[in-house]
């Protein structure tokens, strides 16, 4: 039959895993181990699949398709699962159309986009069904139906990839994507579509009206199709067959559409309307056959129609002597279209299986990430209240040298029993020894995140360099985006998280001086007991007994029992803060669903208000109750002395110093973990920081490889030869309105011989000439960032403070709301977090073909 069948994009090999893991590692910290197993599998899997059915299509065998599907189905569920934006995988596709030297062409677009991706897939997809559907065989009805089927596909996918294309390529596209030809290509399907239909309407012997309609509309599409083929902007892109086949298959139909409308003439006994248009089809099965240059074309319609029309000649001029009329003011047959775009439907593959069902939107996965910040914000603020309150009332404890000063008085020279627990306590939890251990950690924790981050900065420097310098060596013609406007934001956060890292070791600074503050009574907890004993001073054998039987006494040891009673409760309180979880996912997937958007702030403060208020009630009780107990304990204790007249004494002071010690060492055992935890998970955020500059390195150094090959090459380039112009006796017959008009040809798009000789060959546009256009290379970074001045890498909250109560600078604002959950609990995290939400472009793929039509298809 000679249909035509669209050329291939050819891809280059991308490694998906590593960039989509780091992008889920950052973005989905909060999916337990054995959900993030099944996801990297799933990205394995993903990665196998794209290598495979990139190229399965160059087989042009209908297995093919299938894979490609799934491929495709996969990028669609995909994108709207993650911030694409930040998925730095150099995408390159080279255009379809080009074919270069013998090394093949070198028209190609280079873009980190899943957009793209799905773009040139579905790209390949259409053309892939063509080539399909070109292969069929037309004797058979299962042949018709299913190139029919595939030929309406492939021409919906190319009227979807017009507003695909647009929306995910910024800049000019290669000559393949653009507008006009996806045009072109879209009415081609659709005209060899139409022409199964008249085929199988033939076949089956259908009335000859119907066949007549049939082969008008087919006419007309391919009329519109050698139109939008012979437009400037795309003529020089087609094979030197294509458009003298499409001009001949329009000027068949419209000899098909007069031979069967002459059946019908006949039928109807109007035998001079018969022999007119028979007349005509033999003059456009000759003209059908002269432009494609085919003497063959549709001959055996064409030898039907010669002797149809010999036949009625001889019948009137023996018999019926009617007049011949002009076939010009003869009316039409109609038409009847039953080629149609196809509606796009959600899933190309009929067995799709999402491979990141784990994986919740993006909108959703912020609004969770954003979710989980407010209660790690409102729980950290209670859990500083308990904290401040505890450490004020043990400040006022230690400053009366209580309990010690009650069991001093009744103990005589031995150790108060509260000061032999907290001594025991201490030993038991490392001593003065673990502390140390610990601080002496931190500069090598400091250490370890200042390097990642200064490799971080290497490379960008590098790479800067490296683009600085070629843009020196080749001035305008180095057409990309520069790199300090792409990078721009990877070093402004970077600096924030250098901040950080800075201002940690301020806290560091005062957890040292606290250490060395108390260090001596540090030293003491951490003897044995009876080494202990002896270094505290004897007590004086004044009133001892009768102090420690004195009413103030017994009260002041009813307000100790009463403050070990309230350290219990905040301990707990703090325990059931910390352990508080909130699942809203399906509460913000249902929002999605039904309203397209998620209203994150409302839906978590009237959430978490319900789970943390009771508590928040707990921690402003016992906060109140501390007021009345520290008047009750100084009121008590000025009895006490007055009673017993006890002074402070050098054993006093001694136990006084030596309870606020254990008061330190809890406190900086617990900073000094939390400081630990903080770093570790800075580790974590900035080896992730350091693998998406390292994405974005690679993807510049690919581009960078590109345009240094297009520019080396560019003297050696030859001009893309002149299109042949098409002869006048080729030109198309114009589609009429009515079957039974003139046929006049449109005029060409083409210049006259010696007009196109003066102005020399027809090129591509210019910047497909070899040298890319800013477009085509730094266009496509612009587009990526979409990706790189998009990009927001997690944030550190405001007020951020990893050492608990520890003076810390405020130094975090200015962050761009997080596309990540938050790091786990440490102490008191804030963690203010914002939602993102991101348009996605369009998404669909074609569905079954129309089965409202007249043969069941």
């Amino acid at each position: 039959m000679g249909l035509l069948s669209v050329p291939l994009k050819k891809p280059s090999e991308v490694d998906l895993a590593k960039p989509l893991k780091t992008l889920v590692q950052s973005n989905y910290r909060n999916l337990a181990p054995e959900q993030l197993n099944v996801i990297n599998d799933a990205i394995s899997e993903l990665n196998q699949l794209r290598n495979t059915a990139v190229w399965k299509v160059f087989d042009k065998q209908e297995s093919g398709l299938e894979l490609n599907y799934r491929y495709y189905d996969q990028l669609t569920a995909l994108e709207s699962k993650i911030p694409v934006q930040e998925l730095q995988v150099p995408f390159k596709w080279k255009d379809a159309f080009d074919k270069g030297s013998i090394f093949g062409g070198r028209i190609s677009l280079t873009l980190t986009s899943i957009g793209y991706e799905r773009t040139c897939v579905l790209f390949n997809l259409a053309a892939l069904q063509s080539a399909v559907a070109s292969n069929q065989s037309v004797d058979n009805d299962e042949g018709l139906k299913q190139a029919a089927k595939l030929f309406q596909q492939s021409a919906s996918i190319f009227t979807f990839l017009k507003t695909l294309a647009s929306a995910t390529i910024q800049g000019e596209p290669t000559p393949d994507l653009s507008q006009d030809s996806l045009t072109a290509l879209g009415n081609l399907m659709l005209a060899q579509a139409q022409e199964m239909f008249v085929i199988k309407a033939i076949k089956d012997n259908m009335k000859d009206l119907v066949v007549a309609k049939l082969c008008a509309q087919c006419e007309e599409l391919y009329s519109e199709t050698l139109r939008s083929m012979q437009r400037d902007s795309v003529r020089p892109l087609w094979d030197k067959e294509w458009i003298p086949q499409v001009a001949g298959r329009q000027a068949a139909m419209h000899a098909l559409t007069m031979l069967y409308h002459s059946k019908v003439s006949q039928a109807n006994k109007a035998f001079g309307e018969e022999i007119s248009r028979l007349q005509k089809a033999v003059e456009l099965f000759k003209t059908a056959q002269s432009r494609s240059s085919n003497p063959t074309l549709f001959q055996e319609y064409a030898q039907r129609a010669q002797k149809s029309l010999a036949d009625a000649k001889k019948d009137n001029d023996f018999i019926y002597n009617e007049i011949i009329p002009d076939v010009n003011n003869l009316p039409s047959p109609g038409k009847a279209q039953l080629a149609k775009v196809l509606p796009m439907a959600t899933h190309l593959s009929e067995e799709f299986r999402d491979l990141f069902t784990a994986l919740v939107p993006v909108a959703v996965n912020q609004a969770l990430a954003a979710c989980e910040g407010r209660k790690t914000e409102l729980v950290n603020g209670e859990i500083m209240r308990l904290r401040e309150a505890t450490t004020a009332l043990n400040g006022l404890l230690s400053s009366l040298n209580l309990p010690a000063i009650v069991e001093v008085t009744a103990t005589g020279d031995s150790l108060p029993p509260s000061l032999q627990e907290k001594a025991s306590a201490v030993r038991e939890k490392g001593g003065i020894r673990q502390l140390k251990e610990l601080i002496e950690r931190l500069p090598e924790l400091f250490t370890r995140n200042k390097e990642i981050l200064d490799e971080a900065f290497r490379m960008l420097d590098e790479e800067r360099d490296s683009d600085n310098q070629l843009r020196a060596q080749f001035k305008d013609r180095w057409t990309r985006t520069p790199s300090d406007k792409l990078a721009g934001t990877f070093r402004a956060n970077g600096e924030k998280y250098r901040t950080i890292i800075n201002n940690a070791t301020a806290a560091d600074k005062v957890i040292r001086e606290k250490f060395a503050t108390h260090k001596h009574g540090l030293e003491l907890l951490s003897m044995a007991t009876d080494q202990l004993a002896k270094e505290i001073p004897s007590a004086g054998a004044g009133a001892s007994s009768q102090a420690s039987n004195s009413s103030a006494a017994q009260a002041l040891r009813t307000l100790m029992e009463s403050v070990e009673t309230m350290k219990a409760e905040r301990e707990c309180i703090e325990a059931e803060l910390k352990s508080l979880t909130i699942d809203l996912k399906e509460r913000f997937l249902g929002a999605l669903s039904t309203e397209g958007v998620i209203n994150e702030p409302a839906i978590s403060l009237s959430e978490i208000g319900k789970l943390i208020g009771p508590l928040q009630e707990q921690v402003g009780e016992t906060v109140a109750r501390q007021q009345v107990l520290s008047t009750e304990i100084r009121e008590a204790h000025e009895r006490f002395v007055s009673e017993s007249g006890v002074s402070t004494d050098q054993r006093d002071r001694t136990l006084s110093e030596l309870a606020a010690a254990y008061d330190v060492f809890t406190e900086l055992q617990g900073y000094l973990q939390e400081g630990e935890t903080f770093y570790n998970g800075l580790t974590e955020i900035l080896l992730v920081f350091q693998s998406k500059i390292s994405d974005y390195c690679f993807a510049r150094k690919t581009e960078k490889e590109e345009l240094m090959k297009d520019l080396t090459h560019e003297s050696s380039r030859q001009a893309v030869p002149a299109t042949p112009i098409i002869p006048t006796h080729h030109t198309s017959t114009t589609a009429m309105n009515d079957l039974g008009s003139s046929s006049s040809a449109p005029s060409s798009s083409a210049p006259p011989a010696a007009a196109a000789a003066a102005a020399g060959p027809t090129p591509y546009p210019q910047q497909m000439q070899g040298i890319p256009m800013a477009a085509a290379y730094g266009g496509n970074m612009a587009a990526m960032g979409g990706g790189f001045t998009g990009y927001a890498p997690p944030p550190m909250p405001q007020g951020f403070n990893p050492y608990g109560t520890l003076p810390y600078p405020s130094a975090y604002t200015g962050f761009p709301p997080a596309t990540m959950v938050p790091p786990p609990y440490y102490g008191t995290y804030p963690g203010a977090y914002g939602a993102q939400h991101q348009q996605q472009p369009p998404q669909g793929a074609p569905g079954a073909p129309n089965s409202n039509n007249p043969m069941g298809w």
